[in-house]
């Protein structure tokens, strides 16, 4: 993402970073029970409502003012992420969360989703070393590791998911296969970014 945004200010526009959950004070605050590992027990109703918390902040806060202001808005990870994890890995469904995007979130929608398809086993494993790297480098004993330590088959319902959200949505999201290099798979980005946004 930090890519993208650079090459989109190197064309001339004006972008705003930001991410899920998470973006504004009080979704870093939510982002930490969410995520760390040391929060157990967490029933996956609550889960799903303190995403939709932090989004509904997130929105309010960053998302709409960027928009208004004539800002290419990059989010890393947004409602489908909700509907993959929460929908399809946690069992909850999808109307639910489709529901709460419509009463929570105004029913806003991206105007391009880049899907990044890899081996779910291999993402996994990547996003553990960094999260343990980042707990280190925190000094504070944080860690960012929760979802990480789900099964293989929370993780493959969650890719189902995702898949049948590009399915359900072509005109959407696009699917790229993220496989290559960092340099590969931007440049596919790029091309998409380009083509679909006509920036």
């Amino acid at each position: 993402m930090r890519r993208l945004a650079a090459a989109l200010r190197e064309a001339g526009h004006k972008v705003v970073e930001t991410r899920e959950p998470g973006g504004t004070a009080t979704g870093e605050k939510i982002r930490k029970v969410l995520l760390d590992s040391g929060t157990e027990g967490l029933n996956p109703f609550a889960e799903m409502a303190l995403m939709f918390a932090s989004r509904a902040q997130h929105i309010a806060e960053v998302i709409e003012p960027g928009l208004s202001s004539g800002s290419v808005v990059l989010c890393d990870r947004f409602t489908d992420s909700t509907e993959a994890y929460q929908g399809s890995g946690r069992k909850l469904g999808s109307e639910p969360v489709r529901e709460l995007h419509r009463v929570l979130c105004g029913n806003l929608q991206p105007d391009l989703t880049i899907l990044m398809d890899s081996n779910p086993h291999a993402s996994v494993s990547r996003a553990r070393r960094r999260n343990r790297l980042a707990s280190k480098s925190d000094g504070r004993g944080h860690d960012e590791n929760r979802f990480e330590q789900e099964t293989r088959s929370f993780f493959s319902r969650v890719r189902d998911g995702y898949s049948a959200i590009a399915r359900r949505e072509p005109g959407r999201v696009v699917m790229v296969d993220a496989r290559g290099t960092p340099a590969q798979t931007l440049e596919k980005i790029r091309e998409i970014v380009q083509k679909r946004l006509k920036l």
